[in-house]
Formats: structure tokens, sequence, C-alpha cells
């Protein structure tokens, strides 16, 4: 049966429309992946992709720029990255720039994430390598939450135990909680520590007061420390010290004097150690006492003579007028 002319007009119609819309994805397509406007090439290495794939956006401060081309591997621990980038925005990137590898929200596809570095460098040029850092990957993220969850479970067993026993009034804790007399004399102690620290604050006041009276010059300290005060003093030890040498002289010359003495030398030897001589020289000034004593009685008896008595009358008149003179 032969199709009639509206049909194959329809089907015209249908292919064209399709045809049209084939070719403006292809160009939605094209376009957003850069393949139809002037770009350049970037390049960034990496240990992991952590399952970046070709045809990823590549965003440089929030900002799709371009896609992955390539993702080379060159050994275990090095992988290529080949972005290709708009130059419209080509300009504003640095050689500082770090690129980092990030999922486009929580469960989106891996992109590249390139980060502004700090300060002024130079912009970058097509085919440049910039840095990378490589962040930590969901699995590693998964092991250590995991490891921590392990760790939070023991200690929260730990933390049960403790608080049980605590409620049961074991270990010092516990005692404290439980014990009213303990809690008592902790609350005395910390009374008595309180008043204690009060008269220790208010001693070392006192003593503040103290140590400042000290310079001042109306007390014993305070005129010890004055320089006047200080120098008089060092001239006086300096003069004591003299004093002491010429002491210490006179001493030496008393010594030898002392030693001549008992040696037998000098006068002073005959008097202190010849016992004759000092008895001679007693008797001598006995004898002598007594011819004074007779001379004085004799002279008294003259006075009373009548042949002397004018002389000592007349003696005794010239010593009243001397005295009376005088």
């Amino acid at each position: 049966m032969e199709k009639s002319n509206s049909q194959k007009i329809q089907l015209g119609i249908f292919v064209i429309i399709g045809t049209i819309v084939f070719l403006a994805a292809i160009y939605f397509v094209g376009n957003k992946q850069n393949m139809f406007g002037n770009t350049s090439n970037l390049k960034a290495v990496f240990a992991n992709v952590n399952g970046l794939q070709p045809g990823n956006n590549v965003r440089y401060a929030g900002i799709d720029i371009g896609t992955v081309t390539e993702i080379e591997m060159i050994n275990d621990t090095t992988i290529n990255i080949n972005m290709l980038i708009d130059n419209k925005i080509m300009h504003h990137i640095q050689k500082n720039a770090v690129a980092t590898i990030s999922s486009d929200g929580l469960v989106g596809n891996m992109i590249v994430n390139i980060i502004p570095g700090k300060g002024v460098a130079k912009k970058v040029e097509n085919g440049d390598v910039i840095q990378s850092y490589s962040r930590i990957g969901t699995d590693a993220m998964l092991e250590t939450l995991n490891e921590t969850n392990k760790n939070a479970a023991l200690l929260t067993a730990d933390l049960l135990k403790i608080t049980n026993e605590i409620n049961q009034g074991k270990g010092t804790v516990g005692t404290l909680l439980k014990d009213s007399v303990m809690s008592r004399d902790l609350k005395e102690t910390i009374h008595n520590l309180k008043e204690t620290s009060l008269g220790t604050v208010k001693s070392i006041d006192n003593l503040n007061h103290l140590i400042l009276s000290l310079n001042q010059k109306d007390n014993v300290i305070g005129v010890l420390n004055d320089k006047d005060v200080a120098v008089k003093m060092k001239n006086i030890i300096t003069n004591l010290e003299k004093s002491s040498a010429e002491i210490d002289k006179v001493v030496t010359n008393l010594n030898a004097t002392v030693v001549n003495i008992k040696d037998g030398k000098g006068a002073l030897n005959y008097l202190s150690n010849d016992e004759n001589l000092v008895k001679k020289i007693d008797s001598t000034m006995t004898n002598l006492n007594d011819a004074s004593g007779k001379l004085n009685e004799n002279l008294e008896a003259l006075k009373h003579n009548f042949l002397f008595r004018g002389y000592f009358k007349k003696q005794a008149k010239e010593k009243a007028k001397s005295k009376t003179t005088k």
C-alpha cells in the first residue's frame, strides 16, 4: 500500500525536527564542554584521582571554566590530568593556583577545582602544569571514621564504668559525692585555706610597707643606705684598721720589753727579780721615813727654842703677807 503525500510530508517534518534537535543537543553539549570556543590546555599531576573521568567539569573559584579531556597514568603514584580551559578565564589564573579533586555535592560527579593562590604571581600559559593537592579519599575517611567509632565505643564503655563506680561511692570522686562528713571537712578546709590566703595577703602588704619604710632616713637601715654615711663608715673602718696596726706595734714592743725584763736586762729586772735589792730599797725608805720624822721633831724643838723663836716668827709673818697679797 503506497503512502499518501500527507504521510510523506509528516515523515519529512519529523526527520527535519529530529535532525534540528540532534544538532542543537550536540551544540549545547559541545558548548558546555568548551569544544567550540577558544580554549587552552592546563595540566596537573595527582597521586589519586578518586574516580575522576574525562568529561568532568573544571571549576575556578566556583565557576565552570572547562572540562577534563584526558587522564594519563604514568606510574602507580603519578597520574597526569589534561584540562581544556576557556581562554576568557585563562588570563585570571596564576601560576601559584592549586588544583584539587572534589565531588560536585554529596553524591555528584567528581570535578577538578582550581583554587586561586595567595599573593601575586605570573599568569598561566597554554600547556603549563599547576600545583596539585590530593585530599583524603572517601575510603580513607570511612576507615578513619570506623576507627573513631571504635574508640568512641571503648571510651563510652569506660565512662559508663566510671559513672557506675561513682554512683556506688567508690573512688575519690564517689567518696566526695557520697560521704557527707568528708564533704563537710573539705568545705572547712577550703574555708581555712581562704582565711589563710587573706592573712597571707595582709602579711605581704605589711611586709611591702616595711620594705618601703626602710628606704627612709628616719631609721637605721635608711641611714645606712645613705651614700654619705656609707663613706663615713668606710673611713672609720679604715682608721680602725690603721689603729689596730699601731696597737699591734705597741703590743709587740710591750712584749719585747717584758721579754727583756724576764731575760734580766735593765733596772726593772733587778727591781722585779732581785729580792735582796728590794729589801735594801725597802729598808732605805724606812730609814728615810724615820730620819724625816726625827728631823721634823728637831725642827719643832728649834721653833720652841728661844734662840730661834724670833726667826720662825719672822718666817710665819712673811708667809701670811704673801698669802694676803695674792
